[in-house]
């Protein structure tokens, strides 16, 4: 990874409550909208996108409950291009407001609007947005398949018009890290003083590199979701995003990484959507090893097979397993955790019987299982 300006803040946008919410199935309620707020100010996200108005009265009343928590964080409330959106978030008393507008030509035809109408409802909207918003945020939503030439144009209007931050979303989740690196300092050339924000979907995998190429090719602030939550195939992960930026690329942040493993697993509770075991920094295996010559080195050095310590996301400790692929060094430092002395000959007598089992029933061996055969080979 590289290294451009790491002393750069990196604003943090966290989208789980409107963007993540739009995953097929999931709905929060207004305790968990809460506590879900709450505890991502906890973990130190500098922008909550509380929800979207326009979805009606239940959704307003809980962006107002949330206001009411009275948060250390910038609120947001997620609007389209319609003053109708507008005067709804003014509404919910949030001090930002962001702005979606369609600007491919995919979108513009889907919505029967034209390039004209996003510039002039751009300038209208937004000089009208500044009267009631601290923070007034655009979004080029499809920008990835959008017209050079015209997404260069939004931007500078943006800029003209007073706009804080643009957002350029990958929607479709369809761009590459290098593409997504040349995208961002082209626009960052039309428009040099105008901040830009990065959201992208995960439809081909690539939203957490391509999240993290973005800043180092000069954005200033990321849209992410806890878990990835979010449509299709969901978005840039912020415990993934925030471990890339912050613990490994040295980037400047706010994020306690400490407080990741509870935040997920409130979102996980509440969306109903559990991970795969192998999920990046939060699946339950990310910590837990089986391959002999890993568990050989981690015993020695626990960064030789692991990028950082499991405590750094809140996780509790490092788990070694005893299976197909372990090795007599791993069986001996399993056996001695179960208070019981072994020398290196007994724990090569283990290994073939190890193997054996963990084959017969393709799976790792709980404890008692190896202590079993521990005192079968000593009678």
């Amino acid at each position: 990874m590289g290294t451009l300006n790491c002393s750069r803040k990196i604003w943090m946008v966290d989208t789980t409550l409107r963007d993540g919410e739009q995953a097929p199935g999931v709905v929060f309620n207004t305790t968990e909208k809460l506590n879900i707020a709450t505890a991502l100010c906890d973990i130190g996200m500098d922008e909550i996108e509380a929800g979207i108005p326009a979805m009606g009265d239940q959704a307003c009343q809980d962006i107002k409950q949330i206001m009411a928590l009275n948060l250390p964080c910038m609120l947001s409330s997620w609007c389209r291009a319609d003053p109708k959106d507008i005067e709804k978030a003014i509404s919910c008393g949030t001090p930002g407001v962001h702005i979606s507008f369609p600007t491919s030509s995919v979108l513009l035809k889907t919505v029967d609007k034209t390039e004209s109408w996003v510039l002039e409802t751009l300038r209208d909207l937004v000089g009208f947005c500044r009267t009631y918003f601290d923070q007034v945020s655009v979004g080029a939503q499809d920008a990835t398949r959008t017209r050079g030439d015209f997404l260069h144009l939004f931007a500078q209007t943006a800029f003209d018009q007073g706009v804080d931050r643009l957002r350029l979303a990958d929607t479709v989740g369809m761009i590459s890290p290098m593409a997504v690196i040349s995208l961002v300092k082209k626009v960052k050339h039309a428009a040099p003083m105008l901040g830009l924000e990065f959201h992208g979907h995960n439809d081909l995998g690539m939203a957490t590199a391509n999240a993290v190429s973005a800043v180092e090719a000069g954005a200033d602030a990321l849209s992410v979701t806890v878990n990835g939550l979010g449509e299709r195939a969901g978005n840039a992960a912020l415990e993934e995003v925030v471990m890339a930026l912050f613990e490994i690329g040295g980037y400047t942040g706010c994020i306690r990484t400490d407080k990741i493993k509870n935040l997920c697993d409130l979102v996980t509770k509440a969306s109903g959507i559990t991970l795969s075991d192998s999920k990046p920094v939060t699946g339950k295996n990310v910590f837990c090893h089986e391959s002999g010559i890993h568990c050989s080195g981690l015993l020695k050095d626990a960064s030789s097979y692991q990028l950082f310590a499991p405590e750094r996301v809140g996780r509790t400790k490092t788990q070694y397993v005893i299976g197909y692929h372990s090795g007599s060094a791993s069986i001996e430092h399993a056996i001695k955790n179960l208070g019981i002395h072994i020398d290196k000959t007994t724990a090569g007598k283990l290994l073939p019987l190890v193997r054996k089992t963990a084959r017969q029933q393709k799976s790792f061996l709980t404890p008692s299982q190896l202590k079993d055969l521990y005192l079968g080979v000593k009678e």
